[in-house]
């Protein structure tokens, strides 16, 4: 299979695995991440998503020798126009340029280590940006910086992409995956009701007028404040004072309600 999917607890990982082609996309791996990225969405038993590639590259993007990639309503690469419903990261080693990078700016955080290489590297082949890029990664950078990578497709080393905003960490070579799964599994130890929909908020608002992105934010806290209702008498009685740890034991998630 070109594309794994493995639970690590409440993380998934999910794992492009072609490195003979540094992680090219071809159709068959476009189809498979999308199944894969449905099946995390459905999956209750984890609560983020962590996006990898084998062989020391995260993806070259598209696989150009097969040159097969298909219009899909879900992207040609073939999930960048899912909206899924839970938390996201990149884990990023090595080459993450052309359609690389347009997952990676899909995803919601990116970890990347101090050998990785970002860039619009089709701009010399002439291949347009069509899963994302030339959406998300201005939403990331600002539109001058995104600009310059757009039209130049020079390449960004892990250190500025970090200076710029494009990944959240920086942490040592073969170190991104586990620092990528343990950022996760923070995110997983927190009550996912909020967490969801605040992230959902955020993602909403990118598209809506100051008015408007505020109504969304008040309906969708509006919808979980019984999980605050819950938290704070849990921090009433006395849980969490002075920056003490709240254990993840206490984190509701929403597949919690029903039990």
């Amino acid at each position: 299979m070109s594309v794994d999917y493995d639970r690590h607890g409440r993380v998934a990982v999910i794992t492009i695995d072609r490195p003979e082609v540094r992680n090219a996309v071809d159709r068959a791996t476009a189809q498979a991440l999308g199944d894969a990225w449905r099946s995390f969405d459905a999956d209750s038993k984890v609560d983020v998503g962590v996006l990898y590639g084998t062989g020391g590259h995260f993806s070259a993007g598209a696989d150009l020798r097969a040159f097969d990639l298909v219009d899909d309503p879900a992207g040609y690469l073939g999930f960048t126009r899912l909206q899924v419903s839970k938390p996201t990261i990149a884990a990023v080693e090595g080459y993450c340029v052309g359609g690389g990078l347009e997952m990676a700016v899909w995803c919601d955080l990116r970890v990347a280590a101090t050998t990785s290489t970002f860039g619009c590297l089709e701009r010399r082949f002439g291949v347009p940006l069509v899963d994302g890029g030339t959406v998300r990664l201005p939403q990331i950078v600002g539109i001058g910086i995104a600009m310059e990578m757009i039209l130049t497709g020079r390449e960004v080393t892990a250190d500025e992409a970090y200076v710029i905003g494009l990944v959240n960490e920086v942490v040592g070579a073969g170190k991104a995956l586990d620092k990528a799964v343990a950022l996760a599994e923070t995110i997983a130890s927190h009550p996912q009701e909020t967490v969801r929909s605040d992230r959902a908020s955020v993602l909403a608002a990118l598209g809506l007028s100051v008015g408007d992105a505020l109504e969304a934010e008040r309906r969708l806290g509006a919808a979980v404040m019984d999980v605050a209702a819950a938290g704070a008498d849990r921090f009433a009685a006395g849980e969490g004072r002075s920056g003490v740890a709240v254990p993840a034991a206490q984190s509701r998630r929403p597949d919690d309600l029903s039990s």
